[in-house]
């Protein structure tokens, strides 16, 4: 097992926060305005903030020409269809429930790390999956019969996941000799004419200024999600291993369910409360140092 830097744990700390609290938000910002243009916004407006990042910091911007294949396939894998389709999911089901099905992404990893990559898994490793899975379950128990009826919105959630778990592992295994802050920054700009592009054809009829509350949630996105935590998560998903990286952030639909619950009146159960304890499970399996 791999324990956090200081640096790591500080990171995984405000990442889990800032995406936590990110689902309920997402579910007002898109309640009552077209999704791909909020997402679009989003991203587009949060992309100067990680370039003064970038200067501050005096990391490259330059990407040569031979990593351009490569860096698409990882944005493609990344960015471009968890933001498409969690987005819809996110509008189409409560923000709880959205965050369980998106965060199915570590069975995933571990399943695609094991048949596509031939990773050799540990028993703790396996038992922590297991303890997600559970936990994962335990959140969703009371909500089968409401999603049996919203199945788009189910299968776009946890396509979305399976997708991201297969780019957490090629952002392990990139060939690409940047920094981490480069890479992230090249990977939403990309994103950011994709999504402009998507929002332009299918929702132009649609553009007007947000609400107050939209705008709030689009501020959120801007300033703490693409300003802050998809760079976090690209740093730790390189630097960590992908059952790792992908469990140590098992926290953050536990905090979706519970902020959900508080801001959106959305109902809580005793298996919510078991499910926390399950996630402790999971990420102390991967994070906790092996005795040696």
């Amino acid at each position: 097992m791999q324990s956090l830097t200081r640096r790591q744990l500080v990171v995984l700390v405000l990442l889990t926060l800032s995406w936590g609290i990110n689902w309920p938000v997402m579910k007002v910002g898109v309640t009552d305005y077209p999704p791909l243009t909020f997402r679009a916004l989003s991203i587009t407006l949060g992309l100067p903030l990680l370039a003064v990042a970038l200067w501050v910091l005096k990391v490259p911007f330059h990407l040569p020409r031979r990593h351009w294949r490569e860096l698409t396939w990882l944005a493609v894998t990344n960015m471009f269809i968890w933001h498409i389709c969690i987005i819809f999911a996110v509008r189409t089901l409560s923000s709880g429930r959205a965050a369980i099905l998106g965060y199915t992404m570590p069975i995933f990893s571990a399943v695609i790390g094991a048949l596509v990559f031939n990773a050799a898994l540990s028993a703790r490793s396996w038992a922590g999956v297991g303890a997600a899975a559970l936990g994962v379950s335990l959140l969703l128990w009371h909500e089968f019969t409401q999603l049996a009826g919203q199945p788009v919105g189910v299968a776009l959630a946890l396509f979305a996941a399976a997708v991201w778990a297969l780019g957490t592992h090629l952002m392990r295994r990139t060939r690409i000799d940047l920094p981490t802050l480069t890479l992230s920054f090249w990977m939403t700009a990309m994103s950011a004419v994709v999504l402009s592009v998507l929002a332009f054809v299918f929702e132009r009829h649609e553009f007007r200024l947000p609400e107050p509350d939209a705008a709030g949630a689009l501020a959120f996105n801007v300033v703490v999600i693409f300003g802050f935590s998809n760079a976090a998560w690209f740093y730790l998903a390189r630097g960590l291993p992908p059952v790792a990286s992908t469990l140590s952030v098992m926290f953050i639909p536990v905090l979706g369910v519970f902020s959900g619950a508080l801001w959106l009146r959305e109902p809580l159960h005793w298996q919510d409360w078991a499910a926390v304890a399950l996630m402790v499970v999971a990420i102390a399996s991967v994070l906790w140092p092996a005795r040696r």
